[in-house]
């Protein structure tokens, strides 16, 4: 709406009308075709040729629809971006309706003459708003998003968890001897034991906690993103055993096992530096670097 030199490129994802959710009208297709057939009508309603393109990407929202080209010369903008304000107004008043029976409003009665004054010239003020908002009451996103999945948590906070939950879990089991690992007996090396997520956070001090809440996921979330040191099953905490991983495929593609093979050995093992048995893997077969002198 823009201009008419506009072009576009959209790729559907979150069922959204321009209000709020998307709501249904057709039961005999899929929830996907349905909304994909809303926002190509979007495209024709805005006088574009809409073209619709199946993207090769690791996803199972993959339809994308392509406007490049007008259905009406320039000297139609206006008219069109009347025909633009009156479909607007339609969808608020299909919202409003969808609202109002959902609260056991008798949805025949008041639809009925929604729909009616939608498709019907609307007043000349919701015209002018139009031109300027969208639609009354829509908020846009923040122009910045806050990143709260742990990812943005300080590092020193982050390392300082992971070594009192490693800790609280290898604390759980008595201490093993690491003579006996020394001599080559590796069944000696100390899991620990699983606690469940709400064992490991009543061990931490309030400060991490109320931290960590702030983050979506919490301490679960902090925890899976440190899959290096532990293993969230179920909802219990585990010390991964690097020993039980499968080996990497032979049967990868070329191009996956060379990229496999340069990511190998870029960060410091965990274990070999905290645990205190070391780490369950000789320095060959773990996918991190035993000392600075492996870093690649």
């Amino acid at each position: 709406r823009s201009s008419y030199s506009c072009c576009y490129f959209v790729l559907p994802c979150c069922f959204f009308d321009f209000h709020g959710k998307y709501s249904r009208r057709q039961s005999k297709k899929t929830q996907y075709r349905e909304y994909l057939d809303f926002v190509a009508q979007v495209g024709f309603v805005c006088g574009f040729h809409v073209e619709e393109d199946c993207l090769r990407i690791p996803s199972t929202k993959r339809v994308s629809f392509i406007g490049k080209s007008r259905t009406y010369p320039p000297a139609e903008h206006a008219l069109i971006d009347k025909q633009i304000t009156q479909f607007i107004n339609s969808r608020r008043a299909c919202a409003v309706a969808t609202c109002d029976r959902r609260l056991a409003f008798k949805h025949k009665d008041h639809c009925g003459g929604l729909c009616e004054e939608a498709g019907s010239e609307p007043p000349e003020d919701e015209t002018e708003a139009a031109g300027t908002i969208w639609m009354p009451g829509f908020q846009p996103r923040e122009k910045v998003e806050q990143i709260r999945n742990c990812a943005s948590l300080p590092r020193d906070f982050v390392d300082e968890v992971v070594l009192n939950v490693a800790n609280l879990l290898l604390s759980a089991t008595p201490q093993k001897s690491c003579s006996d690992m020394q001599g080559g007996n590796m069944n000696t090396w100390n899991q620990g034991e699983s606690l469940s997520l709400r064992e490991v956070a009543e061990h931490l001090n309030k400060e991490t906690l109320k931290k960590l809440k702030s983050e979506y996921g919490g301490l679960q979330t902090l925890l899976k993103n440190n899959h290096q040191v532990f293993e969230v099953l179920n909802g219990r905490v585990h010390i991964r055993d690097w020993r039980k991983e499968k080996p990497p495929s032979k049967t990868k593609p070329e191009v996956k096992r060379r990229l496999s093979a340069e990511a190998f050995k870029t960060r410091l093992c965990w274990f070999f530096i905290h645990h205190p048995d070391g780490c369950s893997l000789p320095s060959e077969a773990c996918p991190y670097a035993h000392g600075t002198e492996e870093l690649r």
